[in-house]
């Protein structure tokens, strides 16, 4: 199953800690826990599974927690946690320092390594993203990586705001994911990850080619999700915005086989269709939909959705929903 939710609330008040420090041992591992909200622990978990590679959404009111070096010589999975902090803050300790938890941080951690800490959750949605994997699957030296255990990192600006928006995207778009894309998921997480810290290090070198290569092809991605809205985004604009030349550009969406015009144009069109099919947005003219993402005229988008969908877009906005749901578009990623 590529989508779990759990939440704490499925028992009695007085059974939810416990149910929590069940669930989080077989999720990611045993760790000490403890809490100012134990009598009735209200926490919920999201987790998409990437084969290896595992995202999880995780939101609770107060968590002490603590790995220590008992815990790790009876288990450990040998798998380095990425989190990703949305709304809480507190403070982490491991490899001999400790660092304060902000909103909008990164924070790399070690399961073979002890740590300790505490997180308070600020009011808000999703307290904070984790991404738990092997260690041998991230492209660079375990030494490497040591030095940033537990180091802050900025969610806000460069390639860590390329990382924590992509991770961002994958719990909102969860729902959406099918077998068929976990290897390009796990891949695209992993190589940003690796480009994030290797720029922290100042250690581009340390990455392969394709671990470049498929880190430049994320941002790309993210940039053209974030400009969708704007029809003066074109390939030149994508290029320029990239320091790369067009042929680059084209070049690394030729592994696809898409050219990039037309990978654009797919994209503005998917948005579109997600929205005819919202039911909240009934009430929006499906010109206001069209030019939201970037099709300034209408002749011409419903040709282009026709076209695409096999179905004029009022036609489709008026299907039922399961009609929706249950049908493959096609799909040009």
């Amino acid at each position: 199953m590529l989508l779990t939710e759990f939440s704490t609330e499925v028992v009695a008040a007085p059974d939810r800690f416990a149910l929590w420090e069940a669930t989080t041992a077989r999720s990611h591992m045993s760790n000490r826990l403890r809490s100012d909200h134990q009598e009735d622990f209200r926490a919920r978990m999201r987790a998409v599974d990437l084969g290896e590679l595992q995202v999880s959404a995780l939101v609770f009111p107060h968590l002490e927690i603590a790995r220590t070096p008992k815990l790790i010589r009876q288990s450990d999975p040998e798998v380095y946690l990425l989190n990703y902090f949305l709304h809480a803050e507190g403070a982490l300790s491991e490899a001999g320092g400790e660092a304060a938890i902000r909103p909008g941080d990164l924070m790399v951690m070690d399961s073979s390594r002890p740590y300790s800490g505490v997180v308070r959750t600020v009011p808000g949605d999703w307290s904070h993203l984790t991404v738990q994997f092997p260690r041998r699957l991230l492209p660079l030296p375990e030494k490497t990586v040591r030095s940033l255990l537990s180091v802050p990192i900025s969610g806000h600006r460069g390639m860590g705001g390329v990382f924590s928006r992509w991770l961002t995207d994958i719990n909102a778009r969860a729902g959406e994911f099918t077998p068929a894309d976990l290897p390009t998921l796990a891949s695209v997480t992993l190589d940003l990850l690796a480009s994030v810290l290797a720029r922290c290090l100042e250690a581009d070198e340390a990455l392969s080619p394709e671990a470049r290569r498929s880190a430049l092809r994320a941002r790309i991605n993210a940039f053209v999700e974030q400009h969708l809205s704007d029809p003066a985004m074109t390939p030149r604009a994508i290029a320029d915005a990239h320091h790369i030349s067009l042929r680059h550009l084209q070049q690394l969406l030729a592994e696809d086989g898409t050219p990039p015009a037309a990978w654009i144009r797919h994209r503005r069109l998917e948005r579109c269709r997600l929205d005819l099919a919202n039911p909240r947005l009934n009430a929006r003219p499906i010109q206001a939909i069209a030019e939201r993402w970037g099709f300034t005229n209408p002749t011409h988008f419903s040709r282009l959705f026709r076209a695409t969908y096999g179905i004029p877009p009022r036609d489709y906005r008026n299907l039922p929903p399961e009609a929706c749901a249950n049908r493959q578009w096609p799909c040009a990623e």
